[in-house]
């Protein structure tokens, strides 16, 4: 019998094995497919999850693989006159295609040793007091003491456990792919810049070895189960939207999705949770799929790793629902908004050269920015300073240290610049750091494993009672 069940090997899967695994958390995942699907879902990270990769030691690993681009833009497109200065040490976008990112995601695990099956599907979850029986199709059953369904939006362990997921079925698709061009590309350039100006859905950029990754409008929206789109179909839409298809042939991949926008009713029912997509589907504008997903598994992973210990306080799990359901939420409004600014029709062109003007105002673009990046999240921790609840940035202690390394463990971490704070009794949980740092705005500050703020002060006041609320009560 395993601690944890994780089902589904994509990047929100295989990174909360990995932060179960840092815990010490027997975990095992599972995925029906026998190899890493090589579609290239996204492009790249935003400020929040860089700093997660930094803050478990795997940004140096993904930096070399990718491109910085600045962050203007990304709010549905639309571009500022003054650049915005995001509060992060990493003011950029990243552009990776995804399988990189799933890549280092997985050679981390196997480096901890997480064990990942291939080519086992999950049809039947059952479960009592003190575990869950997962029924394979092979026949076969595993057992464990929790499940997490991290198995896409459509998700066999959401299904299972009969979570409604409402929200609204697709009402406009793209094509998605990586084929070779003949035509040479300073031409595909110049006609993908011209239908870009009025259809933003449209788009076409070299991926190395002569490959282009390619989206188009679909000419209808089709059912979930129907068969993918074949070259013909990509053939059609090209010289439909261009005028011309660009000698394109020899696909890599071909695919299909659209802008349904949907969030499961909970994310929990008993032993078991869900987790990244299996939990929320929405558009695609604005690159926030992966990140959000990965961000529900650096929330969720240390909760679970404490409740698996026995050491988690009462009601922490709990907190995994109500601080990322809003969240998802919220990029779903997000998300919405995007898809329908970057419509060709009137309407919405006409709210969107008015927002354009709006975002000129100082703090308008960082607001929306904040909600793309999720550099602007806030959970409610409780009542205090305005930095509860919020993420900490990188800072340099005087030494010359850095925070985020302290981070690679997941563990929680109590800076003290007063030098008269201490942290026994939860020393098996939480490092103390007594440095000094001007990037730092209180004198000391707790934080949890994913990095946010629990607690500031200049003394001890609240401290015990903020080490108990999130790590438990103390050892002997």
């Amino acid at each position: 019998m395993s601690d944890v069940i994780v089902v589904g090997a994509g990047p929100t899967g295989v990174m909360l094995a990995n932060e179960l695994k840092l815990q010490g958390v027997d975990v095992v995942v599972l995925d029906k497919d026998l190899e890493p699907n090589p579609m290239v879902r996204s492009m790249g990270l935003h400020a929040r999850g860089i700093e997660i990769m930094e803050m478990r030691g795997l940004l140096d690993r993904l930096l070399p693989q990718g491109t910085k681009y600045p962050t203007d833009g990304f709010f549905a497109g639309i571009r500022t006159s003054e650049p915005v200065e995001l509060a992060t040490t990493h003011p950029y976008t990243l552009g990776i295609p995804q399988p990189l990112v799933e890549g280092a995601l997985r050679a981390r695990a196997d480096e901890l040793g997480v064990e990942i099956r291939r080519g086992v599907e999950a049809v039947g979850v059952s479960q009592d007091d003190d575990g869950v029986d997962v029924e394979l199709s092979d026949g076969t059953t595993m057992r464990a003491a929790w499940v997490v369904g991290c198995d896409g939006g459509r998700s066999a362990v959401r299904r299972l456990l009969n979570i409604a997921f409402p929200g609204e079925s697709a009402r406009r698709q793209w094509l998605l792919g990586e084929a070779e061009l003949t035509t040479p590309l300073d031409e595909v350039m110049t006609v993908i810049t011209r239908v870009h100006e009025t259809h933003r859905g449209f788009g076409a950029g070299p991926v190395g070895d002569g490959v282009y990754r390619i989206v188009v409008p679909a000419a209808e929206v089709v059912d979930e189960g129907a068969p993918q789109p074949t070259l013909d179909d990509l053939r059609t839409q090209l010289t439909a939207y261009a005028g011309t298809d660009f000698g394109v042939h020899s696909p890599r991949w071909l695919s299909r999705f659209g802008d349904a926008t949907r969030l499961a009713e909970r994310y929990r029912v008993g032993r078991v949770l869900i987790a990244g997509d299996a939990a929320h589907v929405h558009p695609p504008q604005g690159g926030q799929g992966l990140n959000l997903g990965m961000q529900d598994a650096f929330n969720l992973g240390w909760k679970l790793a404490a409740t698996v210990r026995g050491t988690a306080p009462e009601g922490l799990l709990d907190t995994y629902e109500s601080e990322r359901h809003p969240v998802a939420a919220e990029v779903l409004t997000v998300t919405r908004a995007q898809a329908e600014l970057q419509s060709p029709e009137p309407g919405p062109q006409a709210v969107r050269t008015l927002l354009a003007e709006a975002m000129e105002f100082p703090g308008v673009h960082a607001h929306l920015l904040g909600k793309v990046t999720s550099l602007g999240i806030r959970y409610a921790v409780g009542p205090g300073s305005d930095l509860l609840g919020r993420r900490q940035r990188d800072v340099t202690f005087a030494s010359g240290g850095r925070l985020y390394p302290l981070l690679h463990n997941a563990r929680g971490v109590l800076v003290d610049q007063t030098g008269v704070l201490s942290a026994e009794g939860w020393a098996d949980r939480v490092d103390l750091v007594a440095e000094r740092s001007d990037d730092l705005e209180v004198p000391a500050l707790l934080l949890r494993p994913d990095g946010h703020i629990v607690w500031v002060g200049d003394g001890g006041t609240g401290l015990r009672e903020s080490l108990e609320r999130w790590f438990g009560a103390p050892a002997a």
